[in-house]
Formats: C-alpha cells, structure tokens, sequence
C-alpha cells in the first residue's frame, strides 16, 4: 500500500498503522482543500449517478435534509446558456466516457451559481469503465465580476441607465432588421436647459441626484416602449421602435419635455430645470446609426436654436443648415489673416449736453463670396468653434489702437464674450492691449452680459476683481433680457448698466408700460452710483422721453449709425451730437444721414454757432 517491499518476518503492523496515517493525513487535506478554496471534488459511477460530491456543492445542489447521492449529474448540472463549450455537452461526456476539461456549467435548480468541472473515467484492468472521477471550481464570484464589469461597460454608474456604447449597440440592432421584419426605429436625442446653473449653484452632488431624477422621470415617461440611455453629463438619448407617427412621436416628446420641467426637490431646495429634444425618424431620416444620430444631434440644435424647451423633428434643410455653419467656420479662421474683419463706431452720446463721450466697437465681417455676414449668425459659430478669443482679443487691440487717436476724455466700449471671461488670462490681455496702445485704462469700458454669473460665482467675483483692479471700466449689457437679477450688481463693480433696446422700442408709444421700466433700473443705477446708457434709439420721441426719464446716455441710430474711420477725426474737444432725423412726424425713424452740420440740433431746435456739433457721420462716411 506504502510501496515499500515486505521484509521476511517483518511485522506488518505498523505498515499499517502508518498507512492509515497517512490516509486520514490526505483526508485532512482534502477537506482542507474544499473548506478553503474554491475547489471541490466529485465521483460518479459508471452510469454517470453520484458516488460522492464535496458537502459545500451538495449543499447548494439540494434542499436541507436531502441528499444528491445517487442523482444523476446530469440532472444536477447543465452547460451554462451562451458558454462555449466546443459543441459537446456534460451528458456528451459522461455517455462517451471522454475525459473533460474546465466545462462550464451551472446549477439546474439555481442558475445563479456557476462551476468548472473536470473529469475523467475510470477503467479496470481489463478496460471496463467502472465510473469517473474530477474536480470543479466554484466561479459565481468570478461571473459576478464579470457581470459587473460588463454592466458597468455598457450602463451608465450614476443613473442606471444604459450608457454611451449600449445605446450605440441597440440602435445598430434595431436598425439591422430585415426587411421582412423591419419596424421604423425613432431616436430622441435630448439635452437639460439650466444644469449647469444647478451644478454651479448647489454642487456637484446635487447635480448627480437631479440627473437620477431625471433618468427616473424618463423611464416612467417611456415605460417599456423605448430603450433611454444617458451618453454623459446632461445629455440623454431614447431608442424607440414600432411607430413613425409624428403625431404620437411629437405627443411623447411633449410628455417628456413637461415632465422634465417639473420642480425638483433637492438637499431642501426646489430646482427647475428644462429640456431640449431633437428627433430622427428612420428609415425616412438614415438607415445607420451614424446617420441617425448626426440628424437627431442637428434637429436637437434647431431646437435649442428655437428658444429651448421645445422639440424638433429632423429636416434636410437643417443638414443644409450645418453645412452652411461649417463653412463659415472654416471660412471665419481665415478671416483674420485674410482682412476680411473690421470694426465699426457706434456713438455714445450724453442726454444732458448731447457729447459723445465714447464709442462702442462693433465687429463685421465681409466675406469675400457671400459679402457681409451679420454679427448674429457669426459671433455663435465663433463661440461654438473656440474662434470667439483670437477674435476677441483682435477686437480688443484694435479698437483700443483707434481710441488712441481720440480726445482723451472719449472712451472706447468693448464686449466681452462669457467665453472670454471665463479665461484666466483676459486681464493680461487687456493690460497688454492698453499698453500697446498708451490709452489711460479708464478710458476702456469692458461690456459683459448676464451669461457671465452662470458659471463659477466664485471664479466670476475673482475676474471682476482682478479686472477692476486694472482700472478699466465695467458695463452690465442688455440689462432686463435675461435673468437680471439684483445680486449681480450687487456683487459685481459694475459702472455702468446699459438698458437693452426692447425696453427703448415703442416706449414713447401711448399706453406703452416700458417708460415705468426704464424708469426703475434708473433709479436703481443711481442709487448705486452707476451711468445708465439705453440702447437702441432710433426716434426723436424716444430722445425726449429718455433724457426725461434720467438716464445719462444714448446710443442708437438716432446719433448715427456705425461707421469705419480712418481716425475717428475728433479733432474738436467740443464734440457735440444732433440727431439724424428724417422730415415729417417726430415719431418717424430717424434718416440714414446725418443731420449734424445741417442747422438740426437736439429735439429739432437750430443748432447756433456755440453747439459745435460734429458732423461724425459725415467725417465717416468720406473715410
């Protein structure tokens, strides 16, 4: 039994003895062996029905009380669903008497657990099988790993939902259909208006329990008729299949842009947010999933174009639409190097002696094929491209290099992109312009929007400071179209509000409630120690009523419209403005030449020899 050859007149005892040590000291390590490892061993006899299996598997293989000896393995274990296993099954084996190796196979009763088992036969000496013999592997931690890696491939950790790649996967398959099966597959492509106020505002954490609402909202809103995915950030995705009406589609859409807009309730507080959503319908709107997402992402464009909140359905005239955007983008990163920019002067002229006491620079574009392009299709795609701070930081070094030729008590305005704001080196690049040009910094005037305390409120105050510490000035602009809120003057050093010119049309229009709201941001400019400018004026009406209503300077066509100088030719240090009029009623816009020099001074009185007004518009016009 030793191996050890018998010894005549030896005694066999301790043979034996030693023997059954080592017996019980390999019955020791086997159990060690399946009590602390993942390993377990198995015997079966020629029928393929269980001699012996370890008491941890047979534990899981059957219920408390009952025994697996004597079942079948076969009815004990199957193949594992989807596992390869070379085409040849556990009864395979087991009725061919051939040797197996790492079979992958779960549990009959309890698919959850997951085993490798391998085994060979057992034969006598003459070759008869008498059983078969092997050993498993528990690798229900293993699948559950890598369960979870494959979950966390292809859905997203935060919401649940499916991500990115898994939402690429079911369009693919949806649209892969044959043509004898093939249901028409909608794609909504849907971004959240104002999530990054909330996660500016509250914090990221709070930003990651709106996006769970969010996703929980949108899976009540589809139930079990669509796939919704979330592609990252704020941006969310919805396959659906079986339908193209546009009706039903656009009455889904609906649902979920209301639902969307609904009030959250987080860490105590009540949050409102709201959602964009583009649709694309195939096979009408791309057969490919490629092609499908680029015309949902382009419907989604025009319906943030539209104001947000609202949805839109593809169209080929949006494709159409991007291809002209494109183009202007690459054409606009030409521009500068081609001299196809320039700048004009608008005059800023005060209500109480009608002086120009500044300008402010506007941006235009010639294009060499498609000639002026306007400030309002440009100025986004500039934004869009990361064009929007080589072409501010050109604006401001020239514009700054014009004013240098100006009296020196004549500032120069110029708006700063958020974009531009938001860049820490902004308040180099104004220092370096203002000392390129060796104008005094106060005489700039930096025109910033209410987009700017959208973002970083910390990292806002902190360019405010750094700015004002440099000596330029600061004007809020377009004042009352946004969000104009009273903290940001608070917070904010502003010198100046500028009241946005839908306030300033038909305000001098009877019945009109505009007056009464030009009159309170006066007021409070006032109270804060800062110059009102309204912009957009354009009648002699609205001239009498501004300057009645207290606000210190105008801006608008009514003083002229802006032009390029060659220098602004402020040669006079009385430099007086008339507005442009044209003859008939006083409610009539104003012409589009100017009257300055041609004896009309402010509110129609003849201008005397005293007013020294400046034919500004004129000196332009020959430049």
């Amino acid at each position: 039994m030793t191996g050890r050859k018998r010894q005549p007149g030896s005694n066999q005892a301790p043979l034996d003895e030693e023997g059954r040590l080592r017996g019980d000291f390999a019955e020791r390590l086997v159990r060690e062996f399946e009590q602390q490892s993942a390993g377990w061993f198995w015997e079966a006899d020629e029928h393929g029905r269980l001699r012996y299996i370890s008491d941890k598997v047979a534990r899981l293989l059957c219920a408390p009380g009952d025994s697996v000896i004597g079942m079948p393995l076969t009815a004990l274990f199957e193949t594992a669903e989807g596992e390869d296993a070379g085409g040849r099954t556990l009864a395979f084996h087991l009725s061919s008497r051939t040797a197996f190796s790492d079979l992958p196979v779960c549990s009959a009763q309890s698919p959850d657990h997951h085993w490798s088992i391998s085994g060979r036969p057992i034969l006598d000496r003459l070759g008869h099988p008498l059983g078969f013999i092997g050993h498993g592997s528990d690798l229900t931690e293993k699948r559950r790993a890598e369960a979870e890696i494959t979950r966390l491939a292809l859905f997203d950790a935060l919401t649940g939902l499916a991500n990115r790649q898994r939402m690429q996967l079911v369009l693919q398959q949806k649209l892969s259909q044959s043509a004898a099966t093939y249901r028409p597959t909608t794609l909504f492509l849907m971004d959240l208006d104002r999530f990054k106020a909330v996660n500016d505002t509250l914090g990221h954490p709070a930003g990651d329990e709106l996006l769970k609402q969010v996703a929980s909202r949108l899976l009540q809103c589809v139930r079990d008729t669509a796939v919704v995915g979330r592609l990252g950030g704020d941006e969310f995705q919805i396959v659906m299949s079986g339908t193209d009406d546009r009706h039903a589609i656009g009455a889904l859409a609906n649902e979920i842009i209301q639902s969307l807009s609904q009030p959250y309730y987080i860490a105590d507080t009540s949050v409102t947010i709201g959602c964009s959503i583009g649709i694309a319908i195939a096979p009408a709107d791309g057969v490919d999933a490629e092609t499908l997402v680029r015309n949902a992402d382009l419907a989604l464009y025009a319906a943030k174009a539209g104001g947000r909140g609202v949805h839109r359905f593809f169209a080929d005239k949006m494709l159409a639409e991007a291809r002209h955007r494109k183009r202007l983008e690459d054409d606009l990163r030409d521009a500068l190097t081609q001299n196809q920019l320039n700048l004009v002067y608008q005059p800023i002229v005060g209500t109480e002696d009608r002086r120009i006491v500044g300008y402010e620079a506007l941006l235009r574009w010639t294009h060499p094929e498609l000639g002026p392009i306007s400030p309002a299709v440009f100025i986004p795609i500039a934004e869009e491209s990361g064009l929007i701070e080589p072409l501010g930081e050109w604006v401001l070094r020239r514009a700054t290099e014009a004013a240098a030729g100006w009296p020196a008590n004549v500032r120069i305005a110029v708006n700063v992109s958020p974009i531009q704001f938001a860049n820490p080196e902004l308040p180099a690049l104004v220092m370096n312009a203002i000392a390129r040009s060796g104008i005094a910094c106060d005489r700039l005037e930096l025109e910033i929007t209410e987009s700017v305390f959208l973002g970083d409120e910390s990292g806002s105050a902190a360019m405010f400071a750094r700015l004002k510490k440099l000596g330029v000035r600061l004007a809020l602009d377009d004042f009352g179209t946004g969000y104009s809120s009273m903290s940001y003057l608070q917070k904010a050093p502003f010198d100046k509000i500028k009241i946005d010119q839908s306030f300033v049309r038909g305000a001098a229009l009877e019945g009109s409630r505009n007056p009464a709201i030009i009159q309170a941001i006066v007021t409070l400019a006032n109270a804060l120690g800062m110059d009102t400018t309204a912009e957009g004026v354009e009648m002699l009406d609205e001239i009498d009523l501004i300057r009645s209503l207290g606000c210190s300077h105008i801006q608008g066509f009514a003083f002229g419209v802006p032009l390029t100088p060659i220098r602004c030719g402020c040669s006079s240090t009385a430099m007086a403005a008339s507005p442009r009029w044209s003859a008939g009623s006083r409610r009539g816009r104003c012409a589009t030449r100017c009257c300055a020099g041609r004896g009309w001074s402010w509110a129609g009185a003849p201008a005397t020899s005293s007013s020294a007004t400046f034919p500004m518009a004129a000196r332009w016009s020959r430049g």
